[in-house]
């Protein structure tokens, strides 16, 4: 049988995986039940673990029969969200959180090429090396692990991972999407701290009134995405909460804004960092006032090697016909931390396309309590995950 016809094979293994995973979503660097189930099925497989991050990731190595080669890292993330599950799933989650990312499907897809490159040793050179990941939500899981080795002994030559669902609507259901560069933007963080001089409200000449000031940082914010950056580039600057106040008439000494940045490039990048703290040191100087900022810069860019990406397209016409394999035009301004792994090694990030279409014809997005995904399509994800490692892993050295 070829890769995908084996993968088919394993469906029923892939989609009880999921299940089992999906009724205990872990939040964060803290996964004890998901990390025991994992670790479990690997070593079932004949599949030796071991943790990092205090227990809360996983490596393992399945080494070839062919003779000594390269090492490919196949990467999925174990963490979910704190969202109550409204999927009407029999198998839904009961705890409070959801995994309402795909993550279960990542876990299920890698399993299904685990236990592949389990039976089929005798068909590959070198090292596949699987990076099961957590904390990729918050507060990012895969920089501790590359810090901790997951990328050494044996050294990773390369290194893949998808993600499921909708992440892009240009996909077509039941395809993947693939870009040669930037497939995600980076993800970071600002704390605004805007400090006036709280007042009653009927007399405002008395006091600095930090929630005109707060209006107003929000306003030129955007301002520099729309007149600082070129059009054609993708970023974008979201205040996400306002908070500052007590009630109608009293004016506060402190409002709070906190939101997300995105950007392509790491030039764009660090330039947005320095307007908005220099725009909000202006506006509140002007009035006054003053500031406290935190910036905290998380996830790079997520950055596709360009030949590693056009050896994937190579494998993947294996599997799939042509119509299911589409360039995206621009990327997303999502983040994974995916992006960490990718700049220790040159790999690709795809995407599959498989939500879950409800009766009425809705499908809703990542991070929505009714987020699901159509199962069918786990055989392409871990057909892709198989038949890219054994490409890359044909040859000795």
């Amino acid at each position: 049988m070829g890769v995908l016809e084996e993968m088919k094979a394993l469906h029923s293994d892939m989609i009880q995986w999921r299940r089992d995973l999906h009724q205990i979503p872990e939040l964060n660097l803290e996964l004890p039940k998901t990390v025991a189930y994992v670790k479990k099925q690997l070593e079932e497989m004949g599949i030796t673990c071991t943790t990092l991050v205090n227990g809360n990731a996983i490596v393992a190595v399945i080494s070839g029969e062919k003779g000594r080669g390269k090492t490919i890292g196949l990467r999925a993330d174990m963490d979910a969200l704190p969202i109550p599950e409204e999927t009407g799933l029999e198998f839904a989650s009961k705890n409070g959180c959801m995994h309402a990312c795909g993550h279960d499907g990542h876990m299920a897809m890698l399993l299904g090429a685990a236990k592949y490159f389990s039976t089929h040793r005798n068909q590959f050179y070198g090292n596949i090396k699987l990076l099961f990941q957590p904390g990729e939500e918050y507060p990012g899981g895969a920089l501790p692990m590359i810090e901790e080795g997951a990328m050494e002994h044996p050294h990773v030559d390369a290194v893949m991972g998808l993600h499921e669902g909708i992440i892009s609507e240009e996909i077509p259901v039941g395809s993947i999407g693939y870009r040669e560069s930037c497939m995600m933007a980076s993800m970071d963080r600002f704390l605004i701290k805007i400090i006036g001089k709280g007042c009653h409200g009927a007399y405002p000449q008395m006091g600095v009134d930090p929630i005109l000031l707060a209006s107003q940082v929000v306003i030129a914010l955007q301002g520099i995405v729309s007149r600082e950056i070129k059009a054609t580039e993708p970023a974008i600057i979201s205040v996400c909460r306002i908070q500052g106040g007590y009630c109608q008439n009293i004016i506060p000494d402190v409002v709070e804004l906190e939101g997300t940045v995105r950007a392509t490039n790491e030039i764009s990048r660090k330039f947005l960092a320095e307007r908005i703290e220099s725009i909000v040191k202006n506006i509140t100087a002007a009035a006054r006032g003053s500031y406290e900022i935190e910036y905290d810069f998380k996830y790079p860019v997520v950055m596709n090697d360009k030949k590693f990406t056009q050896d994937f397209l190579q494998s993947a016409r294996k599997i799939l016909k042509e119509e299911q394999i589409h360039q995206m035009e621009a990327p997303v301004l999502g983040g994974e931390d995916m992006a960490y792994f990718l700049q220790k090694a040159p790999g690709t990030f795809f995407f599959l396309s498989n939500p879950r279409i409800y009766e009425d014809g809705r499908i809703y997005p990542h991070h929505n309590p009714k987020f699901d995904v159509n199962e069918d399509y786990f055989v392409i994800g871990a057909a892709l995950f198989v038949q890219t490692a054994l490409d890359f892993l044909k040859e000795g050295v």
